[in-house]
């Protein structure tokens, strides 16, 4: 059987690992130009996908994380293509950088219809905003669970400080706050030093990690020789010097690799899931992606390899 725990301390059980459903689906118009469609590239349609979500599902990948921003979307109504009573289902609201709180309820109803679902496993408020009043939200989420709507309740790219305001009004109707989806790896472990990690704990919120391959700088492909293309091509690590420095921890990934007989991009999710706490959300695009992200729940670090990975990758603290 899969192993599965509570998303923080809510009543939704999920795997240890997710999926990453953010380029999913057929954009149109404008949204063509979301900025993911345009660092990783563009969908590769149903069937790949069909394949994928297939694939998860059979190795005990379950949880598929989704928003309504994502491709205006079309990433919600592919996995509405797709659903099926053997999935979880992680959305996010807003829908538009102009909602405010009050705008919950009516989104939510927009992107259960583009779902097809009744309810949705894990309702997220996506980003924090000035437009977006933290507690009223929260009440309106409560209200959302009490109605049946939502199961579990989660924000993403929440500070400590935000965190704290959120829980405190969830406690007052009795509901706990279940996650924060965050960037984090082995390449971006500001979590760690900025007090979210340290908050998750304390809270009992679930962390959950985006961006845990870096953006794929993580699965070795990538060297001063071989750049990406597309957008990712300008940002960092991918430049040149940051390529430069990522050459001895892409090492280190694979000589721990060889060891499990596994790729530096698995030993990188591994050593994510090796924290309880954390529960990272690769992207998968098609069955073959899907297949080697669920590989890392087959194995285990040893806590020396643990260890020699958080030293080598202390600058990205």
């Amino acid at each position: 059987m899969p192993v599965t725990q509570p998303l923080g301390r809510s009543d939704v059980l999920v795997p240890r690992l997710g999926v990453g459903a953010m380029t999913w689906g057929e954009a149109h118009g404008l949204a063509r130009l979301h900025p993911a469609k345009i660092a990783y590239g563009g969908a590769e349609g149903l069937d790949e996908e069909r394949a994928a979500w297939q694939v998860s599902i059979a190795a005990g990948v379950t949880l598929f994380d989704t928003a309504a921003m994502y491709a205006g979307g079309a990433s919600e109504r592919r996995l509405g293509e797709l659903s099926s009573d053997a999935a979880l289902i992680a959305t996010k609201f807003p829908a538009t950088l102009r909602a405010g709180a009050d705008d919950m309820p009516g989104q939510l109803a927009d992107s259960l219809a583009r779902l097809r679902r009744d309810h949705v496993d894990l309702y997220q408020h996506h980003f924090p905003s000035r437009r977006v009043d933290i507690p009223r939200l929260m009440d309106l989420m409560a209200d959302a669970v009490a109605a049946g709507r939502v199961r579990a309740v989660g924000v993403s790219n929440y500070s400590a400080d935000q965190m704290r305001q959120a829980h405190a009004a969830l406690a007052r109707r009795g509901i706990p706050l279940a996650s924060n989806q965050v960037q984090y790896s082995l390449l971006h472990r500001r979590p760690e030093t900025n007090g979210v990690l340290d908050t998750c704990r304390e809270l009992g919120v679930t962390l959950i990690a985006y961006q845990p391959l870096a953006s794929g700088a993580l699965t070795g492909t990538y060297t001063r020789a071989n750049r990406p293309r597309g957008l990712r091509r300008y940002r960092k690590p991918f430049d040149r010097r940051g390529l430069a420095a990522l050459e001895p921890v892409t090492a280190l990934l694979r000589e721990i690799g060889e060891r499990h007989g596994r790729t530096p991009a698995q030993v990188a999710l591994r050593w994510l899931i090796e924290n309880d706490t954390i529960l990272p959300i690769p992207g998968a695009k098609n069955r073959k992606q899907a297949m080697a992200n669920a590989e890392a729940l087959t194995f285990h670090l040893t806590q020396d390899e643990i260890d020699t990975l958080e030293v080598a990758t202390r600058a990205w603290r």
